[in-house]
């Protein structure tokens, strides 16, 4: 769990999406229609959210925990909420899973099914959930003590809907560390045990058990390896298959605070193998250009993420759901009933690149259900000083759209594609070649004021020469989520708009070519009553 306490601390091609929308009116009397309230991502109906915790299938059902403070609209004592999906886009609010106890607060951690009840804590034909979480003691942190955090257990025997403490908490104590955090937790096949792996401040340290109760130490990973600028958090080891290849390799998510490569909170990787016992990460890897380590998100607001727990082996995909903000400014934005949204699910792949494996990561196929109108984006030829308006009777809900679009950027240094609303608030996304980058700039976005960090410009390393650029860019009430080239590099950004973003322009200062795209009208996730 990241908490404050760690670091409380021209050629123009314009698509113009007309119309407005929201929510029915039945919908009027609650949050969900008040400004910037996100249409397509998950938001707790009130109150404070952070990190995801506990994500695990179960019986056709998606299961998201959360960091949650239910009595303010800033971090404090923590709880787990809970919400439930069948489809991973329409969620139902369930009762507060976990609270306080005399142990201390419950931060971040993992839930599993224990399908062969190897913790005894049900039965093989009514098997336990299990959920290892972080216990922090406010009360000694103020004493000024170090071993604050140390690792607890909870089951459910009813689908997650409530929860027992077990009577032996907390089933690992703390080594003497400040930052010992986070567990995730999954079945290792090849030595027939649990695996977790769990942030210790500037490392990760990886324990195994038989039975999810009693915990040895295996080995720690971390010394020299990516970035260290702040403290590690949220840790998750996973086994995928290299994207058409038979090769398998493991991936493991560090998220660090501060450390990201645009400022604060941000989530490295590392590719390589387990053994059961240690992490020995892959030595050919190169970074991109100017990078300290291997990053998920280049923009600024995805953190803390980590992937589903139980997805059938027939899916075959990595699920991943992210924090969708940063604690340099988490609890500064200028939302009123609520604070925080998750960032749209996604499907990771280890794919072979130029500078070796890499992990990509893009929306779920799921998301297509949302559209509710097509236009298509023909395909063009855009001269230097010309100008061209694609009109289209797409009339979407207004600030919650998705586009596609390929380019060929040919000789053009500058490119620039320009989310903009009716009062000339805009977001761009620049591809600027002369100096090998892609910028993401937000400094005229709408409301920034809040954070002097809010309006600095994003950027990330072009990973290839290519002129060939595919993009898909998901806007919401108050984010954007830019994938580049199938996930080869992604941005998240919040943005606070004083009207929603309803027109899209593309311009360079070379020709270029439009190879052509589509964009949809999309639907609430909250438009009935299903979700709150």
């Amino acid at each position: 769990m990241s908490g404050v306490h760690t670091t409380v601390r021209g050629a123009v091609l314009a698509l113009t999406l007309l119309g407005a929308g929201g929510l029915s009116a039945a919908r009027a009397a609650d949050g969900y229609r008040e400004p910037w309230r996100p249409q397509l991502h998950f938001t707790p109906a009130a109150h404070w959210m952070n990190d995801p915790n506990g994500m695990v299938y179960l019986d056709g059902e998606y299961h998201l925990f959360y960091q949650y403070h239910p009595y303010s609209t800033r971090w404090g004592p923590m709880h787990w909420g809970h919400a439930v999906s069948r489809d991973l886009l329409h969620w139902r609010h369930l009762p507060v899973a976990l609270a306080p106890d005399r142990h201390g607060a419950i931060f971040s951690g993992s839930v599993v099914a224990d399908l062969a009840n190897t913790s005894g804590l049900g039965t093989r034909r009514h098997p336990p959930l299990v959920a290892l979480f972080t216990y922090h003691d406010h009360r000694l942190e103020k004493q000024g003590a170090v071993r604050v955090e140390s690792q607890g257990l909870a089951f459910s025997l009813d689908r997650g809907r409530t929860w027992t403490k077990y009577a032996g908490n907390p089933v690992l104590a703390n080594p003497g560390l400040r930052d010992f955090r986070d567990p995730k937790v999954f079945w290792h096949v090849p030595s027939q045990r649990w695996i977790m792996s769990l942030a210790a401040r500037d490392h990760v340290a990886f324990y195994s058990s038989a039975d999810l109760k009693y915990w040895s130490h295996e080995s720690d990973f971390g010394a020299g390896r990516g970035e260290h600028a702040g403290v590690w958090e949220c840790p998750d080891l996973f086994e995928m298959a290299v994207a058409g290849e038979s090769a398998r390799r493991y991936v493991l998510l560090v998220s660090v605070n501060p450390g990201a490569p645009n400022g604060g909170s941000g989530t490295q990787y590392f590719i390589g193998a387990f053994d059961g016992h240690g992490f020995a990460p892959d030595s050919d890897v190169a970074l991109r250009t100017g990078a300290s380590a291997h990053w998920l998100d280049w923009g600024p607001d995805n953190y803390a993420g980590v992937t589903w727990s139980g997805v059938p082996a027939a899916d075959g995909r990595r699920l991943l759901l992210g924090w969708m903000s940063n604690w340099s400014y988490a609890q500064l934005v200028p939302t009123v009933r609520w604070r925080s949204a998750m960032t749209l699910p996604r499907a990771l792949q280890l794919v072979r690149s130029a500078r070796g494996l890499e992990l990509h990561s893009s929306p779920v196929a799921e998301l297509a259900r949302l559209r509710a109108r097509r236009a298509a984006i023909a395909p063009a030829r855009l001269l230097a000083g010309s100008e061209r308006s694609l009109l289209d009777p797409l009339a979407p809900l207004a600030g919650q759209f998705e586009f596609t679009i390929t380019l060929a950027v040919h000789a053009a240094n500058n490119v620039r594609v320009t989310l903009r609303n009716a009062r000339g608030e805009a977001t761009v996304l620049r591809i600027n070649r002369a100096q090998q980058r892609y910028e993401l700039d937000r400094s005229h976005s709408g409301v920034t004021g809040f954070s002097a960090a809010f309006g600095a410009l994003q950027s990330a390393p072009l990973p290839a020469a290519s002129s060939l650029v595919a993009l898909h860019v998901f806007v919401d009430r108050s984010s954007v989520e830019i994938f580049v080239n199938e996930g080869e590099t992604v941005f998240t950004a919040l943005v606070f708009p004083h009207a929603p973003y309803d027109t899209v322009t593309l311009s360079a200062d070379q020709d270029i070519e439009v190879s052509g795209g589509a964009a949809y009208a999309l639907k609430s996730v909250w438009a009935n009553d299903a979700g709150v």
